[in-house]
């Protein structure tokens, strides 16, 4: 008998990404061109809705993206990321042994002694609190989020707000930006960890242990050649096998330049994890004095078609353009 290894991505390609999207169909916030509520256009080009914690993207009424912020989850987490011509997620929502990875998401571990990364709730929580839809807009989508770090019934620890920008910058390029300004509530200390800060899990088959490629903007490759590695970007890519099931995609991860410890060093794993984390590498605790911030530049590609060095440099170059103009 034929061994057929059973695929959740392609199943839940061929059983149409709508369906998920099907879930959201309850009170929408907004829908089609502009924030306020313009004439319904649910077929054609980018539109998007709030239901209650979650905001749902779609392009020609395909899902592309979904913001998930419901007060049972650990932390916000954004998933999926659909590939721009396969429709196919190029993240994963969750993966064993670490069922805690999600997608893409912001968080952190020891900080003043509580685990806001992974455990229970009762160990700590990032909690939404004000998700809003602010702009849906030609091939651009806005959202914004007010976070709140505490145990549940204990004293706030930490608070972020965020915006969040989702671009179609192309025919084979979906952009997610993400502005963070991270505040101390109380006097912070944060010990020596790998579980923070902005962290993505790769589809499995774009991770090396499969079938796929992990690269730096230093041209190194692997887990290996990348770890503790400071760079701009990283960027997972699928194998050669994806030839049979539609033109490679890839998922790429920018750190901003502005960013506190920029050039960060990474963590990386072959298994699909990417994070440009300063805390992995600190000689002693971070500290940040109760009522100071610091702000936080990500920027997030899945794209098709040439990875390569000089195409991705030209897209994190025009990313500081862009973010360099408007402040």
């Amino acid at each position: 008998m034929k061994n057929t290894r059973f695929c959740s991505r392609r199943f839940f390609l061929r059983t149409g990404l709508g369906a998920l999207g099907a879930l959201a169909l309850g009170r929408r916030k907004a829908f089609g061109a502009g924030a306020g509520g313009g004439a319904e256009s649910p077929l054609g080009g980018l539109t998007a809705y709030q239901d209650g914690p979650q905001i749902w993207v779609r392009w020609n009424n395909r899902l592309v993206a979904s913001y998930r912020a419901h007060a049972s989850q650990k932390y916000p987490y954004m998933y999926p990321l659909a590939g721009p011509v396969t429709g196919r997620s190029v993240t994963a929502e969750t993966a064993l042994p670490w069922p805690h990875h999600r997608s893409l998401w912001f968080a952190c571990d020891r900080v003043n002694g509580h685990n806001f990364w992974q455990e229970g709730i009762e160990k700590g929580q990032i909690l939404s609190t004000n998700l809003q839809l602010v702009k849906t807009e030609g091939d651009l989508v806005e959202m914004t989020d007010r976070c709140e770090w505490r145990r549940p019934g204990g004293p706030l620890v930490m608070q972020d707000q965020r915006w969040i920008r989702l671009k179609r910058a192309g025919d084979d390029v979906w952009c997610v930006d993400w502005h963070i300004e991270w505040t101390a509530v109380q006097d912070v200390r944060i010990e020596k960890t790998n579980h923070s800060l902005f962290a993505l899990r790769s589809a499995p088959d774009l991770a090396p242990v499969e079938e796929g490629h992990l690269m730096n903007a230093e041209g190194l490759s692997g887990e290996k050649a990348t770890f503790g590695v400071r760079s701009r970007w990283c960027v997972l890519t699928r194998g050669q096998l994806a030839s049979s099931h539609g033109p490679a995609e890839s998922v790429v991860l920018m750190d901003h330049a502005d960013n506190p410890w920029s050039p960060c060093p990474w963590f990386t794993r072959d298994y699909g994890f990417v994070s440009p984390t300063p805390f992995n590498f600190i000689e002693r605790p971070w500290e940040l004095a109760g009522g100071r911030s610091v702000s936080l530049r990500y920027r997030v590609l899945a794209c098709a078609g040439d990875t390569g060095l000089q195409r991705l440099e030209g897209f994190y170059r025009d990313w500081l353009k862009e973010t360099r103009t408007t402040k």
